[in-house]
C-alpha cells in the first residue's frame, strides 16, 4: 500500500474541532520553509508553545506538532513569511473553520489595527493565501487564474466551486445524488458525494451494502444505511469523540485516521489520544521513511518477524469475529427465548410515545414497575432516547433492541449483523493467506540472498530502471526486487490507454466527466468515439497533449478501431452480457450540446450531427496488465494496445464475476506471475486493477 501524502475532507472535518482548542493563542512569529512548509509559533496560556505546521507540497497536511518537531529555524525570511508575520505578530487565533467539504481551512487571526485570515489549500497543486479583512489576497505562496477562480494579489480570494457536504446533506438529497449516477454504489459515494475512495468503501463496509452494486440495483433500503453510516460517522466528528489510529504495514507507516475503519482492519495500528497527535507522529515517520537511504543488506529477519506479527493480530482478529458473530447470535436467539417479555417491553414503549410521553417518563414507569416487581419491567436495563433504544436483560444476556418495530425485525437486525461479522471473518481469512504468502516470498528472497555467494554490489551496477541496457533483456518476472518507478499524470482520473501507435485516448467515467471532457480537452485535430449504446463513455482519441502546440496529425485506423474496441467495452454492452457491439468516430465539429427544437438532451448526452464512421460487430474485450517500462503502474484496455506494453497481462470479457471478485482475481493472477509478489501489492493492488475494469460482471481468462 502506498502511504497517504495528503489528508482527506474527512480528516479536516476532525481536525477543526481539535485546532479549535487553541482559539485565543497569539502568535509569536511564522516561517516558511523551501515553498511549502509554514510553521505558525503561537503561545497559548493553558498550553503554552504550540507549534501550527501547515504543509502544501508533494505533502499536504495540517496539525499542531511536538516542538520536538519542528525544524530549526531557517535563515533570512522570504516576503512571504514577511507578509505574515507582520500581519500576525501579537495577534490571536480567533477561529479555525473547514471550508465546506472540500480540502481548505481558513485561520482567523485578530488584532487591533486590523484581523487577517490564511486561507491553506491542501488540494491539487497546494497554496497558502494570507487575505485582509475585505478578503482582499494580500500574498499567496501560488498564483493561480484559471476560469473558474483567481487567487493573486490584489484580488477578492475566491473559493472554488461548492462540494455537497455528505455530513450534512438530508436524505432526499442524498437519494437523489445516487440516483443521478450510472456506476456502481462505491464509486458513486467517491465521485458523487465526495468521499473519496476509502471512504466510500468504508461506509459501504459499515452499512452492509456490497460495494459493486449497480446504482439500478440499489434501492431506498441501500441508501439509507449508507446515509445512516454516514451520519453516524458525521456525528462522531462534530462531538469530537475520536479514536485516531496511525495504521502501519511492514514497520512502515502508511495511513492516518480520526476513527478505526473497518477497510484497516487487516493492519497493524497505532492508537493515539487526539488527532494531532496521530498526524505529528505519522507525518514525521512519513519523513523520516522518505530520508532514509535504502540498506544494501536487507534486514530478512526484521521482516520475517513483522510478517509474523501481522500474522498473529490477524489470527486475533478471526477469533474476535468469531466471537463477536457467535454473540450476535445469541442475542437473536434470546430474542425469540423471550418473546412475549420483548413485545410487551417494545409494545409499552410504542403505546407511550403515541401517547406523548418523553423518553425520561417511559424510563422513569419502567423503574418504578421494576420496584413493584413486574418482570417486564425488571428486565429493562435503560431506555436511550436519542437512539430510540431500550436495553433489555435475557436471562443475562443484555441485549439492545430498536423500541421502534417489533421482536421479529430485531431478532432478524441482530442475525444480519451476525453475518455481517462472519463476512469480516472472511476477509480476515483472505488477507491472512495473503500475508502467508507475502511471508513465505520474503524467506524465499532471504533464501535467493543467501545463496548468491557473491557481493550484493554487483547486483547493484545493474541499471535497475532499464537505462544503459535493453529493457527487453531484463526478465522483471523473475527479478527478486522490481524497482517502483510511479508518476502523476492529468488523465488519471479518467478511463485511458494509449493506443499501439502512441496515441492517449481518454474516456469519462461518468456523465460530469462526459461533460468536462468535451467541454475542456476535446480539441480540432482529436476524434470524438462512442458506442451505439446507452451509457457509455465519451471517448477522445487525443491528437496532441493539452500542453502541445496544434499541430497537423493524422490518427491512423489501428488506433480508431482500438478506440472503438474501448468506447464498446466500457459501455452498457458489457453490462448486459453481450459479446460485441457497434460503435462510431466523427470529428469534434460534429459534436454538440444544442438539440433540435422541441428535443431534450440529458447530461453528459450529446447531439452528432453529420456523417459518422461506424465500426460493426466490435468484440467486447478488455487487457490489464502490470507495465514495468518506463515507468511501473497498472494499464488496461484493448488487448492489441495493452499486451504490447505490459510485462504480463489476463484479458477479461463479459461474464459472471461482480466487478471487485474480477478485480481480486486478476490481481492474485499477476501477483503469482512475479518473483517480487510485493512490487504487485505496490503497484497493480486489486483497487487499481478495479479502476480499469468495464461495468457490470466479467469472466477472467489467465489462469
Amino acid at each position: 500500500m502506498d502511504p497517504k501524502t495528503e489528508m482527506t475532507s474527512v480528516d479536516l472535518a476532525a481536525l477543526v474541532g481539535e485546532l479549535s482548542r487553541y482559539e485565543g493563542a497569539k502568535v509569536d512569529k511564522v516561517y516558511l520553509y523551501g515553498d511549502d512548509l509554514v510553521r505558525f509559533k503561537l503561545r497559548d496560556y493553558d498550553r503554552g508553545r504550540v507549534e501550527l505546521l501547515v504543509e502544501t507540497g508533494d505533502v499536504k497536511r495540517c496539525h499542531v506538532a511536538d516542538p520536538a518537531h519542528v525544524p530549526d529555524a531557517p535563515g533570512r525570511p522570504p516576503e512571504f513569511a514577511k507578509t505574515l508575520r507582520s500581519r500576525l505578530a501579537g495577534g490571536e487565533l480567533a477561529a479555525v473553520e473547514q471550508y465546506e467539504f472540500d480540502r481548505i481551512l481558513s485561520f482567523d487571526f485578530e488584532r487591533p489595527d486590523g484581523n487577517t485570515r490564511v486561507v491553506a489549500e491542501l488540494f491539487g497543486e497546494g497554496n497558502v493565501a494570507v487575505l485582509d479583512e475585505t478578503g482582499e489576497v494580500q500574498r499567496s505562496l501560488e498564483t493561480v487564474r484559471l476560469k473558474s477562480r483567481t487567487v493573486a494579489p490584489g484580488s477578492q480570494y475566491e473559493y472554488p466551486q461548492s462540494r455537497i457536504n455528505p455530513f450534512d446533506v438530508d436524505f432526499e438529497a442524498f437519494a437523489a445524488r445516487m440516483e443521478d449516477s450510472d456506476t456502481d454504489v462505491v464509486r458513486t459515494l467517491a465521485t458523487q458525494l465526495n468521499m473519496g475512495g476509502l471512504y466510500a468503501e468504508e461506509f459501504c463496509t459499515r452499512a452492509g451494502v456490497e460495494k459493486a452494486l449497480d446504482i439500478a440495483d440499489a434501492g431506498e433500503a441501500e441508501y439509507r444505511a449508507v446515509y445512516d453510516a454516514i451520519g453516524r460517522m458525521g456525528e462522531r466528528l462534530r462531538s469530537g469523540d475520536l479514536d485516531p489510529r496511525v495504521y502501519l504495514e511492514d514497520g512502515a507507516v502508511v495511513d492516518v485516521t480520526p476513527l478505526p475503519l473497518e477497510e484497516r482492519a487487516g493492519l497493524e495500528s497505532e492508537a493515539f489520544d487526539d488527532f494531532n497527535a496521530a498526524l505529528d507522529e505519522y507525518f514525521r515517520r512519513l519523513d523520516l521513511t522518505e530520508d532514509e537511504e535504502a540498506d544494501d543488506s536487507p534486514d530478512f529477519e526484521a521482516e520475517i518477524a513483522k510478517k509474523q506479527r501481522i500474522i498473529d493480530q490477524q489470527e486475533g482478529a478471526i477469533e474476535d469475529f468469531e466471537e463477536r458473530a457467535e454473540a450476535e447470535r445469541e442475542k437473536a436467539e434470546a430474542v425469540y427465548a423471550h418473546y412475549d417479555l420483548v413485545a410487551d417491553v417494545l409494545s409499552t414503549i410504542q403505546r407511550a410515545r403515541e401517547e406523548g410521553r418523553s423518553w425520561e417518563e417511559i424510563d422513569e414507569t419502567f423503574l418504578e414497575g421494576a420496584d413493584r416487581g413486574i418482570p417486564e419491567a425488571e428486565a429493562v436495563r435503560g431506555v436511550d432516547g436519542s437512539e430510540a433504544t431500550v436495553d433489555v436483560d435475557l436471562d443475562g444476556t443484555v441485549v439492545t433492541l430498536d423500541a421502534t418495530t417489533g421482536p421479529e425485525k430485531n431478532a432478524d437486525r441482530l442475525y444480519k449483523e451476525a453475518k455481517r461479522i462472519e463476512g469480516k471473518k472472511e476477509g480476515a481469512l483472505e488477507a491472512i493467506e495473503n500475508t502467508r504468502e507475502e511471508l513465505e516470498a520474503v524467506r524465499e528472497r532471504k533464501a535467493e540472498w543467501e545463496a548468491a555467494d557473491g557481493d550484493p554490489a554487483e547486483e547493484e551496477e545493474e541499471p535497475e530502471d532499464g537505462e544503459g541496457a535493453d529493457a527487453e533483456d531484463v526478465d522483471w518476472l523473475s527479478r527478486p526486487s522490481v524497482p517502483v518507478r510511479q508518476h502523476d499524470h492529468w488523465y488519471d482520473r479518467f478511463r485511458w490507454f494509449e493506443t499501439s501507435d502512441g496515441f492517449l485516448v481518454i474516456g469519462g467515467r461518468n456523465a460530469d466527466q462526459n461533460e468536462e471532457l468535451v467541454k475542456n480537452y476535446m480539441e480540432g485535430d482529436d476524434l470524438f468515439c462512442h458506442a451505439q449504446a446507452h451509457g457509455g463513455p465519451v471517448t477522445l482519441i487525443k491528437a496532441t497533449d493539452p500542453s502541445e502546440a496544434a499541430r497537423d496529425v493524422t490518427i491512423p485506423e489501428s488506433s480508431r478501431e482500438e478506440a472503438a474496441r474501448f468506447a464498446v467495452s466500457y459501455s452498457s454492452v458489457w453490462k448486459d452480457g453481450r459479446g460485441a457491439g457497434d460503435a462510431y468516430v466523427v470529428t469534434p465539429d460534429q459534436v454538440s450540446k444544442t438539440p433540435e427544437s422541441g428535443e431534450y438532451i440529458e447530461k453528459g448526452g450529446f447531439v452528432i450531427r453529420g456523417e459518422r464512421d461506424y465500426y460493426r460487430d466490435v468484440p467486447a474485450e478488455v487487457a490489464v496488465g502490470v507495465q514495468t517500462e518506463p515507468e511501473t503502474r497498472v494499464i488496461g484496455g484493448p488487448p492489441s494496445a495493452i499486451e504490447p506494453r505490459a510485462e504480463t497481462t489476463v484479458r477479461l470479457t463479459p461474464g459472471q464475476f461482480a466487478q471487485n471478485d474480477a478485480a481480486m482475481k486478476c490481481y492474485r493472477i499477476l501477483k503469482d506471475r512475479f518473483a517480487d509478489q510485493s512490487f504487485v501489492r505496490k503497484v497493480a493492488s486489486a483497487d487499481r486493477i478495479q479502476e480499469f475494469l468495464p461495468p457490470g460482471e466479467s469472466d477472467v481468462h489467465g489462469d
